[in-house]
C-alpha cells in the first residue's frame, strides 16, 4: 500500500488575530464636552453584516406578510361569497363564486408586486404560488361551511346540525 503524507489545512479564521484584543471601555461624557463631536467608533463591538442578510430577512419578512394577507383575504373572501351570491341560483352559483376567489387572488399579485419583494429573477414565481394552495382550500372551506350554517337553518330538517 501507498503512504499518503497528510495534507496540512489552511487556518480557519487567517484574518484573526492570535491574541484577543483588549477593548477600552466608553469613559462617561463629561458634561461641558461637544457632544457634537464624532465619537470613534469601536469596530470590534459589531459583528460585520452583509448586505445579502438583510434581503434575506427582508424577503422572508414580505413573504410572509404575503401569505397571511392570502389567508385572511380567503377567510373573509369565503365568507362574503356566500352574501354577494345569494341571488344567484343554481350552477351560477357556484362559478360565480369560484370566479371571485380568482379574481381576488389576481389581486393580491398586484398587490405582492407592489410591496417590491426583493426576489432573484428565478424566484419570481414565489410571487403567485406563495400560499396559493392554502388560499383556494382555505376559500372553499369557509365558503362551504358558511354556506352551510347560514341556509341549513333556513331549512326544515328533522336533525340540526347543531
Amino acid at each position: 500500500m501507498a503512504k499518503h503524507k497528510k495534507r496540512k489545512s489552511p487556518p480557519r479564521f487567517p484574518d484573526k488575530p492570535s491574541k484577543p484584543i483588549e477593548k477600552e471601555e466608553p469613559q462617561p461624557a463629561d458634561p461641558g464636552e461637544d457632544i457634537t463631536k464624532p465619537q470613534p467608533i469601536d469596530e470590534g463591538a459589531l459583528p460585520p453584516t452583509d448586505v445579502k442578510d438583510f434581503d434575506v430577512l427582508d424577503k422572508n419578512r414580505k413573504l410572509d406578510q404575503l401569505f397571511w394577507l392570502r389567508i385572511i383575504l380567503a377567510v373573509v373572501a369565503g365568507v362574503t361569497a356566500v352574501f354577494i351570491f345569494e341571488s344567484v341560483e343554481g350552477e351560477e352559483r357556484r362559478w360565480a363564486a369560484i370566479g371571485y376567489m380568482a379574481l381576488l387572488f389576481l389581486a393580491t399579485i398586484f398587490v405582492a408586486k407592489s410591496m417590491r419583494i426583493p426576489l432573484p429573477k428565478s424566484d419570481r414565481k414565489k410571487i403567485v404560488t406563495q400560499g396559493i394552495f392554502s388560499y383556494i382550500f382555505l376559500f372553499l372551506f369557509i365558503w362551504v361551511l358558511t354556506y352551510t350554517v347560514v341556509f341549513a337553518l333556513g331549512t326544515p330538517t328533522v336533525v340540526s346540525p347543531f
